[in-house]
Formats: structure tokens, sequence, C-alpha cells
């Protein structure tokens, strides 16, 4: 590491380039990484919260929460199983809403729950909502953004039918729109409102949310042949468009580690072509190729370490300048494995120059410094 620290100083402006190159890099993975984690979370975040484990769904659903049609048969099933309060029902519609008094035309989620279950939502801004209010609703704040405001109404222009903002809660959207809670009767109304008998036994829900064991999920599919049970990561991947958005995103942030561990290989290749005499001369004092193989290592990690940690502050700055409109997330897992990932590529494109060190002949390397 001596030898590593004393070359660096000696030439600032070759390693000062070689690290913003590599700060670049560095920077773009943790924004792309950052931006497809955001629009992950747009996407999921009402079903990624849930504090269900596993979701009961139609056989023939393909685990799509929209595709699924339970009865009160499937729920009072799963709830014999699991528990009363670990067995909740959920119905979903997308739909689009107008607001009085604001100039809007968003598309929506509905979730119909129960308000006493495990789904009920955190209220953050205004009042809650009980099973037996009719008429009003939880929205996600993303409407707030639009002109909605607590004691706003909101029309359902499928069915016609208005409801009143009683409260706002965050982080819940669905295939990214944002969601809307409503209690069962507010659903029920729904149905009927959009010429659906009342008194149909099936269609009352899309699928059964539960806090079970494994055992308790392959029992309930013993017993009712028409379901599945599904984990959570299960029901999130068939959430419309995230697997396609996600594949597309993670294969872009691949190439990006390609590409720099790439660039960052060919760049230390060239500098060990350049100094294949001072390492020969360094194999004639009887240097071990041990030492000299952590100079380069010891080079690369420096420049990779400190080049992340530059842009780490670039990215967080840069968040705090986005406008909300505009997903990004990064926590600390995904920072973490992001730069494990940066720095084993990086030394992992260094041992090509390790390689080429290592096939350095100190005596033709003397010979042709004396030529």
């Amino acid at each position: 590491m001596f030898l590593a620290i004393r070359e660096m100083r000696h030439s600032k402006a070759r390693y000062s380039l070689i690290m913003v190159i590599m700060l670049l890099v560095s920077f773009l993975v943790l924004f792309v990484t950052g931006l497809a984690r955001g629009l992950a979370y747009a996407n999921i975040s009402a079903v990624e919260n849930m504090p269900a484990n596993y979701f009961v769904v139609q056989k023939d659903a393909d685990h799509t929460f929209r595709r699924s049609q339970l009865s009160e048969t499937e729920l009072a099933a799963a709830r014999s199983i699991a528990g009363e309060k670990n067995a909740t029902p959920l119905a979903v519609q997308m739909s689009t809403i107008t607001a009085d008094k604001a100039d809007i035309k968003a598309d929506i989620t509905f979730f119909a729950i129960d308000m006493n279950g495990m789904l009920a939502p955190k209220v953050t801004q205004g009042s809650s909502i009980t099973n037996e209010t009719q008429g009003s609703v939880l929205a996600d704040s993303k409407l707030e953004d639009s002109g909605v405001t607590i004691g706003s109404s909101i029309k359902d222009q499928a069915t016609g039918l208005k409801f009143k903002v009683a409260g706002f809660v965050k982080n819940s959207s669905y295939s990214h729109t944002p969601v809307v809670y409503i209690n069962n009767l507010d659903w029920q109304a729904m149905r009927q409102g959009a010429g659906q008998s009342s008194k149909a036994p099936s269609l009352l829900y899309n699928v059964v949310a539960l806090k079970a064991t494994s055992s308790q999920a392959s029992e309930i599919m013993n017993k009712l042949d028409s379901v599945e049970v599904i984990t959570q990561k299960q029901a999130i991947a068939s959430i419309p468009g995230y697997s396609a958005e996600q594949n597309s995103l993670l294969m872009m942030i691949v190439f990006l580690f390609v590409i720099a561990a790439f660039v960052l290989a060919v760049f230390f290749y060239v500098i060990t072509i350049q100094k294949t005499s001072q390492f020969g001369i360094l194999k004639a004092m009887g240097t071990k190729m041990s030492y000299l193989a952590w100079s380069v290592v010891g080079q690369v990690m420096i420049l990779s370490v400190a080049s992340l940690a530059v842009s780490l502050l670039l990215t967080f700055g840069m968040n705090m300048g986005l406008p909300d409109t505009m997903p990004f997330q990064l926590e600390g897992k995904t920072i973490l494995l992001t730069c494990v990932l940066f720095v084993g590529m990086s030394l992992l494109g260094s041992l090509i120059s390790v390689a080429r060190v290592a096939r350095v002949d100190a005596l033709e390397a003397i010979g042709r410094t004396g030529a």
C-alpha cells in the first residue's frame, strides 16, 4: 500500500482523471439504481407495506389481483384456518375520478377493505373512517399534490358515485396510481352502481390477505381446490407492468457495472504497460509479486472507495433537488449492495493489470531500460 500511495501522490493529475471517471460512473450507477427502486416503490408500495405475507387468489388468475374473483365461501374457509383477524378480504378496482373545485381527472385504484382489519392504513392527515361510514374515503397523499384536499368531493366516473375525502395516507400506490381506500359498504354500492347484483355470491372480493404460516397456507389450498395461496413477493411480481419495468432497469444497471469494470480495467492496464520497466526493476531488486499485486489492487480500491463516497454525496444532494413527481429511493441495503458490487467489479477489472505485472520479465525490462 505504501508504494501505491506514493505513486498516486507523485502522479496526481493522472490518478485525479481516473478518479473523475470512476466518480461519474459510480454516480450514474447509484442514480439509476435509485430511480429503479423509486419506480418500483411507486408501483407496489400499497402491497409492499401490507402486513400480510400471503394472499388467496383464484387459481386461474395468474396471481393477478384484478383477475381473481372470490366469494364469502373462500373468505370463511381462510378464516377458519388462519384465524378471524389474520384473514381479511380485499377488493381492487382501477378507475378514474374527478374532483369538485379542482380541475383534475386522475387515474386511481380503489381498495375496498375492512377498516377494522389488518389492512387498514395509518392516517397521516385528517381523520379515519369506519366500516359504518358511508361516502367517505382515505386517499394517498399524491392526490393532494393534484389539488384534492380534506373535505373534497371526488366522483368515480365508472359509477357516478361521489365520495368525501376524510383523510390522507402515505406511500400507497398500486400500478403507478394512488390508492383510495373505501369500506365494504361503499364497495357494495359501487358494485350495484356498476350494474352488478348485490345478491351474487361471487365478485365480492378479489383476494384474501393472510397473516399465516406456510403450513396454514398449504392447508387452505388443500381445502379449496379453486384457489391458490401466493406469497407477498409473488403478488408484487404480478402487479401489471412491474416485472417488465424492473427487468429493463435491471439490465441497464448490469450493463453499467460491466461497462464500469471494462473502462477501469482498460485505464489501469494502459498505466501498467507504461510502468513495465519500473515493475521489472522492482522485481530485479527482489520485490515480491504479492507486494506489487497489492500495490495495483490498492490503488483501485482507494480510488473506487473515494469516488463512491463523493458520488453518494452528489446523489443525495441531487435527490433533494428532484421534484416530488420523480420517484427516487435509496435504502441502506440498496446503497450497501451497490457499493459492494461497484468495488468488486473494479477489483475484478484490476486483475488484468495484476496478470500483466506477473508476466513482466525482470531481465528483459532492465535491458529495455538500459537501451
